[in-house]
């Protein structure tokens, strides 16, 4: 199966670092560690986006900021869009219709990438279906379940 690329959001990125007593954020953390997995073998990119890295930097547990930042320098691609102003508009029509700025633009990119989006976020991911996102919208356990990962 070809390679093809996957933005996740700081939201996914951070979820191995998320308190693990409960299900959903153990499996979810299992799924995020076994797509950087498959990133790693070579069977999936991993987009990133200027916004991955300004979030990443505003995180104040050092320990998981540098993890996070070595991830990205190692493994990430950088989404480098033809025409920023797309990516910006794209962006400001989602934040007028509900999405944070900085969610806004994570999909914004991933959309410019023509990257898979995942994230952690319910109510972001109910935004992406009713903006009707131009790429495949999901959680980590959802993109392992619809491209079969091991």
């Amino acid at each position: 199966m070809p390679s093809h690329r996957v933005y996740l959001d700081v939201c996914a990125l951070c979820r191995p670092f998320d308190d693990q007593s409960y299900v959903r954020v153990r499996m979810e953390s299992d799924a995020v560690r076994l797509i950087l997995q498959h990133v790693r073998n070579g069977r999936l990119h991993l987009a990133s986006s200027p916004v991955l890295r300004h979030e990443i930097m505003a995180i104040s547990e050092l320990v998981d900021r540098t993890e996070l930042l070595a991830i990205l320098t190692g493994m990430g691609n950088l989404v480098v869009p033809s025409d920023m102003l797309v990516v910006r508009t794209r962006a400001e029509y989602l934040v007028q219709h509900g999405a944070g700025v900085a969610d806004a633009a994570h999909l914004a990119f991933a959309e410019a990438g023509m990257a898979d989006f995942v994230t952690c976020d319910d109510r972001l991911l109910r935004i992406c279906r009713k903006m009707k996102a131009t790429v495949w919208c999901g959680t980590p356990v959802e993109f392992c379940c619809k491209e079969d990962l091991k």
